[in-house]
């Protein structure tokens, strides 16, 4: 597999994927100062269309990714959301390899791990 970050959401409230969460990637410096390198929508696999970094963009270092899910609560429901955006905060420490970040997601709640 091609050293890439890529991300998935799934909803599991409604039990599949996340469609319409905005998702936006930021790479930290030393000082924790944040610089947005990536953003995208999630399509209707809960995907980005393309990876967050390609191959040639890969590098060591501290990242997050802001997922955007209140907005993708509101626009789906009246229901309302405890979350407004979720953070996670990772570090890609060997650049030669595939970094996946999903987030499993409720209204309430959400969990996130390193894929494959």
């Amino acid at each position: 597999m091609a050293a890439e970050l890529t991300t998935h959401v799934l909803d599991t409230s409604q039990e599949g994927p996340a469609e319409g969460v905005t998702v936006t990637l930021q790479r930290l410096d030393a000082d924790g100062n944040a610089e947005t390198i990536a953003d995208g929508t999630t399509n209707d696999d809960g995907r980005l269309n393309e990876p967050l970094l390609t191959p040639e963009e890969m590098e060591a270092g501290t990242y997050q990714l802001l997922f955007e899910v209140g907005e993708y609560y509101r626009q789906r429901s009246s229901e309302s959301t405890f979350l407004e955006t979720v953070p996670v905060r990772f570090v890609i420490d060997d650049a030669s390899e595939h970094y996946h970040v999903p987030l499993l997601l409720s209204p309430g709640s959400y969990t996130t791990y390193r894929g494959s």
